[in-house]
């Protein structure tokens, strides 16, 4: 076949294709008669069963066959013609299903007629915003107040269906899932874009992973005394971790109140940021310090860090000051002191990887830290 042959033939065939699937489906439109005699369900469940198809699939057949049989009339004629395709049919079936059912008879005619004829030049996804819209095409006076209906429905059920679920995994890792409505979803999206923006970062990072890092970032940067009280306390987490192990680049941590265990550089780190309380204890688990806010940077001291560093001083970084967390130079662990000579500004990458012992940091005459992967 010369390739203008294959190309008539592919489109001839998807054509013959949606004709004798409107075919199929008129027959289901009346085959109540068989699934009775077979003793099934519906027509969907008894084709089902004989075809070894998806039941899904069949009732979402039935579904669409009924519609175009009683309903959406011109809709069937055209997808019997071929002209609308079956993936075209079902958006345009569900956004007419979706319209109000106090809706004047003669503007549902309209919107069925518009969305047949618009279905010609688009795509299914395109139909599908477009149907949506469809009031304020053919009926812009009364498209307004629907649309503020719709929404407000949709708005009151994804409140009702928020959800969030923690799934440990057993590997070190934790399954995050959740359902939340479209306003609060685009408010975390911002705020982890703040610690994201391609701008900021030379390395091509995926966006789910570039933002998986950001929610932690902005977890360790929320301010606990302006959480609710847990426990009878500002809300707050505890690391405990034994005072030789906390010198000790092999060792582990726990967190206070579960059975979560973690490495003595990440309690480290964790010591670096605000409200992450250290509790270091001795040979018998006596308490030998309870770390405290004094251990960490106060907002002047950060101030004048960002002041005199102004971005993330790991070497070639330009991540803004802003966006970075304050850093001993010298681990407190070590008797590192919570002072500006001993403080540097590092980013969330930078500063997982000044804990890190796979890297040795080096500090630059320009006060810059230069990390070097150990052999």
């Amino acid at each position: 076949m010369r390739t203008s042959e294959k190309a008539d033939a592919l489109l001839a065939l998807s054509r013959l294709e949606v004709q004798l699937t409107a075919l199929r489906m008129r027959i289901m439109a009346a085959a109540d008669d068989v699934a009775a005699d077979a003793g099934a369900r519906d027509v969907a469940a008894w084709l089902a069963h004989e075809s070894r198809d998806a039941p899904a699939a069949c009732r979402a057949d039935q579904h669409l066959a009924v519609g175009l049989d009683t309903q959406w009339v011109r809709l069937g004629t055209a997808v019997a013609e071929g002209s609308v395709n079956l993936a075209q049919a079902r958006v345009i079936a569900r956004a007419l299903d979706e319209l109000p059912g106090d809706l004047d008879p003669d503007l549902l005619v309209q919107a069925e007629e518009h969305l047949v004829e618009a279905a010609q030049e688009y795509r299914p996804d395109q139909l599908r915003l477009l149907g949506r819209r469809i009031l304020d095409v053919i009926a812009p006076e009364v498209g307004e107040a629907e649309e503020a209906k719709q929404l407000a429905r949709e708005e009151e059920l994804a409140w009702e269906s928020r959800s969030l679920t923690l799934a440990r995994r057993g590997d070190g890792a934790t399954r995050l899932s959740g359902l939340l409505p479209d306003a609060a979803a685009t408010r975390l999206a911002t705020y982890l874009d703040a610690f994201t923006s391609p701008r900021q970062h030379t390395a091509v990072v995926p966006q789910h992973r570039a933002r998986g890092q950001a929610f932690i970032a902005l977890l360790e940067h929320l301010d606990p005394a302006k959480l609710p009280a847990h426990g009878g306390d500002a809300t707050t987490v505890m690391v405990t971790i034994n005072h030789d192990a906390l010198t000790r680049d092999l060792a582990t941590a726990g967190l206070v109140g579960t059975d979560d265990k973690i490495t003595a550089a990440q309690a480290r780190r964790l010591a670096c940021t605000a409200q992450i309380v250290p509790v270091v204890l001795g040979g018998r688990s006596e308490i030998l310090d309870l770390g405290r806010t004094r251990r960490h940077f106060s907002r002047a001291q950060r101030k004048a860090l960002r002041l005199r560093d102004k971005r993330c001083r790991g070497d070639g970084c330009t991540i803004p000051a802003a966006w970075t967390e304050a850093h001993h130079w010298k681990p407190w662990s070590k008797g590192g002191k919570t002072n500006l000579a001993d403080g540097v500004l590092l980013c969330s990458h930078h500063h997982h990887r000044a804990h890190d012992p796979r890297y040795s940091t080096e500090r630059m005459p320009n006060g810059d830290i230069r990390f070097h992967r150990r052999n």
